[in-house]
């Protein structure tokens, strides 16, 4: 059933209802979780100032999710996974509530934001592969570049908007208040959840021992050269090319802000974003659409030296803040255009029988975010986070100019063949 209306082109996935129900109340809890990655981060750097911090806060906010989500996929493919999003929604709502009552009743240690963080990464194990599962069931298959777009926009728009509105919080308040904030948007999302009216079939295919059904997924990974090879470039990605956002509380302080200043920069890593996702629409069908995906990684990671350079010698440097700003927006808008392309390509491939574990295995890239910044932590405790954060972009250059060298096959995929 449809709306009386029809949304067409990029918007026409949210003719279904269920969807629009969806993605509208997805912005609660993807807001929450900008808001939260900023929030941790501030605090923990203003308590410690230690950027090593930083970094074990990015391996308590990803190791437990890698752990997990291969579970969490698994989980997907069998159960309700309307169920199974109600109970993460509520779990880490109540974990956010927890944060902000230390955090108010100013017992707050950075353990207990590391040891928060964890738990919380241990339910997202079991709540991303079953958003990535999904959301395809309540579309129509060729509105699928739609819907991936569409998932873009909610968290890309939030990175744009919440860290501002969350810096300038924090600046007038405390972070206690966006903890809070955090608690209730996940609470909304669980609302929104149990209030959809469709019926999700449950994979009764999937049979056998958990390690069995987690195999079978990798074999198809291994066995399909797009997934070999796409899914890891987007690991690399997100492990080398996007540690910095680990580390922006410490580029924040070289580059002489506040937290108001703090949150424009993660704000402008999501205009970016926002701003890739409307650039693919322009070229998501070309011949050379392979190409453009390779191309947009290597820009990336060039333009990582040109942030490490402003921020190494931002006291010297005239309008090195707004330099560094316009440097994480276009690596931003880079990443962005790999992502969504490549998503769609995989999402369009995936048998639905096992979209849940295949997909569980993709959605670790977004852990890789927060484990990268333990390397870089690492990096920059010894020499300094420019310093860090240049290694890890020239490992990503590399890896892109080997794919582009010896798997000509990615730089060949033609875009003319993907639904609408």
């Amino acid at each position: 059933m449809r709306l009386n209306y029809q949304f067409k082109g990029r918007l026409s996935a949210l003719s279904h209802p269920q969807y629009l129900r969806y993605w509208l109340g997805s912005f609660a809890s993807v807001g929450a979780t900008q808001l939260m990655v900023m929030g941790q981060g501030w605090l923990v750097y203003e308590l410690s100032g230690s950027a090593m911090n930083l970094g074990y806060l990015g391996a308590a906010a990803s190791i437990p999710t890698i752990a997990m989500t291969l579970f969490g996929g698994v989980l997907a493919d069998r159960l309700d996974k309307r169920s199974v999003l109600m109970a993460t929604s509520l779990l880490v709502g109540f974990l956010l509530l927890v944060l902000a009552i230390l955090d108010y009743s100013e017992s707050v240690a950075v353990w207990h934001v590391l040891l928060i963080a964890g738990l919380i990464a241990l339910v997202s194990g079991f709540d991303w592969p079953t958003r990535q599962a999904i959301f395809p069931l309540l579309i129509d298959q060729n509105n699928m570049m739609s819907a991936v777009a569409l998932n873009s926009i909610i968290w890309q728009s939030c990175r744009m908007l919440m860290p501002a509105f969350g810096g300038v919080l924090i600046a007038v308040s405390d972070t206690w208040v966006v903890f809070l904030l955090c608690a209730i948007g996940f609470f909304i999302m669980f609302l929104v959840v149990s209030g959809l009216r469709v019926t999700l079939p449950v994979n009764t295919s999937a049979v056998g021992s958990t390690l069995r059904q987690i195999r079978e997924g990798v074999q198809f990974i291994a066995g399909n050269h797009l997934f070999a090879i796409l899914i890891p470039l987007s690991y690399a990605g997100m492990f080398f090319g996007t540690s910095y956002m680990q580390l922006m509380p410490a580029f924040s302080d070289l580059l002489q802000t506040d937290g108001t200043g703090y949150g424009y920069l993660i704000s402008a890593t999501g205009i970016g974003s926002v701003a890739g996702t409307i650039l693919v629409g322009s070229f998501q069908h070309s011949r050379r659409l392979g190409v453009i995906m390779l191309v947009a990684c290597a820009l990336a990671a060039i333009l990582i030296y040109v942030f490490a350079m402003v921020t190494a010698f931002a006291p010297d440097l005239a309008g090195a803040y707004l330099i560094a700003l316009a440097s994480v927006f276009t690596i931003s808008v880079c990443s962005s255009v790999y992502m969504i392309t490549s998503l769609t390509v995989l999402q369009l491939k995936v048998p639905d029988e096992i979209r849940g574990r295949v997909m569980g295995i993709h959605g670790i890239t977004y852990s890789m975010i927060p484990l990268g910044g333990l390397l870089a932590g690492a990096i920059a405790t010894v020499s300094s986070a420019p310093v860090a954060i240049s290694v890890s972009g020239s490992v990503y250059l590399a890896i892109v100019l080997w794919i582009a060298v010896f798997r000509p096959k990615i730089s060949r995929i033609d875009g003319r063949g993907l639904s609408a």
